[in-house]
Parts: C-alpha cells; structure tokens; sequence
C-alpha cells in the first residue's frame, strides 16, 4: 500500500511580482501533479494573470472550505484579496502586500486546522508586506506570531540536499560576536537537525562554521572558537549527534559541494548566503525552519525587473515544492501516528 499524498496549499505571492507566473509553470512541470494533491488559494484574476504570463493554461476547478478533507488533484480555493486594475506589475503597493497576507493567512488556518500538511508561497515583496500591515521583522515571525508558535524558529536556506541555519540574522556585523552564545548555537544545531529529519535525512552530518578567519587560528584571531562553538560541539558528539567543526568558512561549503556534510550552521547571515548563491541561485529555497508545519518559498525574490514578461525561472520553486512534498509526507505520517 502507497502512502497517500500529501496536501499542498500554493499562493502565489506577490501578484505585482513574478509569483503568479511561477506558479502557473509550476502546474505544468512533469510529476507536479501527481507528487500531491494541491489546493491553490487566491484570486481568480490572479492566477489568471499568472497563467496569461506564462503563455500556459490554468484550470480553476473550485471547492469550498468545508469539502477540503475529501479534495484529490488540483483545486482552487476562492478568495478576494484585491481588484484586478489594483494588481500594479512591477510596483510595491499597499494591495499587494494585502494580497500577500490574507492569502497566507487562509494557508496557516488551513494548516493549522490540519486540512492542508504544507504551504508553498510565491515571492513576497517585504516592503509592500510593510505597507499592508507586517509588524514584523519578516514573515517567518510572522507566520510564527499568526499560529500562536512560541518556540525557536528561524529561516532555513537549501540548494539540492544542503542545509544551511543561522546563530545571527538580520543584525550588523559589528553585534555579531556578541550573540554567539552556547544557548544560541546548540538552538541552531537542534534547528538544522530537526530539519534534516522532517525532510528524510535520520542522522544528518552537520558542519559548525567557525566565526573567525582560519577558525580562530587557536585563540590568535578569537576565542569564540575555543570558548563558545568547541564545547557546544562536544557536547553534541557527546549525545551521539553527527556534528563536527569548527570548519573555516572559506572552506566548509567545499566540503559541502562534494556531499560530506548535509547541513552548515552559520554564524550570520552572508556567511551562508553568499555561498549558497554563487552555489545555486536558481535552486535555492528558503524554509520556514521550526515552524509546526512544513513551509517552503523559493530563495529569490518577486524580480520586479522581468515581472510581467515570461522571464522568471521556476528552478528554485519547483525544488521548493520537490521539497515541501517530502516534508509533508513526514508531517503527515508523525500526525497519523500521534
């Protein structure tokens, strides 16, 4: 007996970016289809448009919420989130950002509800997020503040079958050294660990990058190394965790590149990123890390600079949902047996 699909709920992000478009290549991507059972959820227009960008055909089968539990294929879930002359392609408006949230919002009830066992979204545009009310510092605290989720949670990074996770994030350098503390680290560790289980991986390899030049050169660039990552380390290998490091970081993603390592805990932002970029832009997809359920996006952004032109590549999103079928499958499977 197969494993039955899973349900995945799809909104195509901003409707000014190249989101639309996206997902319209998405439907027509050989194996999509038959991967899950996939709810759409938004404007009729919207997706329209997105199709028309596209130069491919939609089809908007419609069902109502309370027939979700019993939905197979592809469906589409009606909302009205914006007019059709307020979608502006290739601007930041306050209807956008609109747009972006209301359709979210539908994705985490249904989840949250269990009706749908993941959510793929088309880019956001952060600023029209703003404008239409965000109050956050991004929409992954966002999510997390909108299901009432407590627990640590951070943006994951993936291309292929790489994980990279995060000490510090959207903070300047110069304050970086002070959060990398044992508590701040071992979370991290736990994050890109518990990660890698949802998506298959039962003991995943996971690199530490070091914070200093030459991984402190023992002691002569920094203690960080010695003080602080070391013993965290340890204490991981201690508990029969597959972690090793602290790797240099102008070397650790070659190990990644030749498939030793399945997993890299950074200690701030382009530490990672820059990496995982020059590595694969157009497959990169970021996850909702620690979130209860699985939500993936692709890594770029909505592209306003070829929105509208049958341009946007759909490499990073169909890896997003190649991935948030194998994360839903197991989503699916721990609440069957809970």
């Amino acid at each position: 007996m197969t494993d039955p699909k899973p349900r995945i709920a799809i909104i195509p992000g901003d409707p000014s970016g190249i989101g639309p478009e996206l997902i319209a290549k998405l439907l027509h991507e050989e194996g999509v289809t038959e991967a899950a059972d996939i709810l759409l959820i938004g404007d009729d227009h919207v997706w329209q448009q997105g199709a028309d960008q596209a130069g491919l055909p939609i089809a908007l089968s419609q069902i109502d919420e309370a027939d979700i539990d019993s939905q197979t294929g592809l469906a589409w879930l009606p909302m009205q989130t914006i007019e059709p002359d307020a979608v502006k392609i290739a601007e930041v408006t306050q209807a956008g950002g609109t747009c972006s949230l209301r359709c979210l919002d539908k994705a985490l009830d249904l989840a949250m509800a269990d009706k749908v066992d993941g959510v793929l979204f088309g880019p956001f545009n952060k600023a029209a997020l703003t404008s239409a009310g965000l109050n956050a510092e991004d929409e992954h605290r966002y999510m997390a503040r909108y299901i009432g989720f407590d627990g640590y949670h951070s943006e994951i990074n993936v291309l292929d079958d790489l994980m990279t996770t995060r000490v510090t994030s959207h903070i300047g350098l110069r304050d970086v050294a002070d959060r990398i503390t044992p508590e701040a680290v071992e979370k991290a560790i736990g994050l890109a660990e518990d990660t890698c289980r949802r998506a298959g991986k039962q003991r995943p390899h996971i690199a530490v990058a070091a914070l200093n030049p030459h991984a402190g050169d023992n002691g002569k660039f920094g203690r960080e190394e010695i003080d602080i990552l070391q013993p965290v380390i340890d204490a991981a290998q201690a508990s029969q965790k597959h972690v090793t490091g602290p790797w240099p970081s102008d070397t650790v993603f070659l190990k990644a590149k030749q498939g030793e390592v399945d997993a890299i805990v950074t200690m701030y932002h382009d530490q990672g990123q820059i990496a995982i970029k020059l590595m694969g832009f157009d497959r990169g997809v970021t996850v909702a890390g620690g979130l209860p359920v699985p939500v993936t996006t692709p890594a770029h952004g909505t592209a306003f600079d070829i929105a509208g032109q049958n341009k946007a590549n759909v490499g990073a999103t169909l890896q997003a949902f190649n991935l948030l079928v194998r994360m839903a499958r197991n989503h699916r499977a721990s609440r069957a047996a809970a």
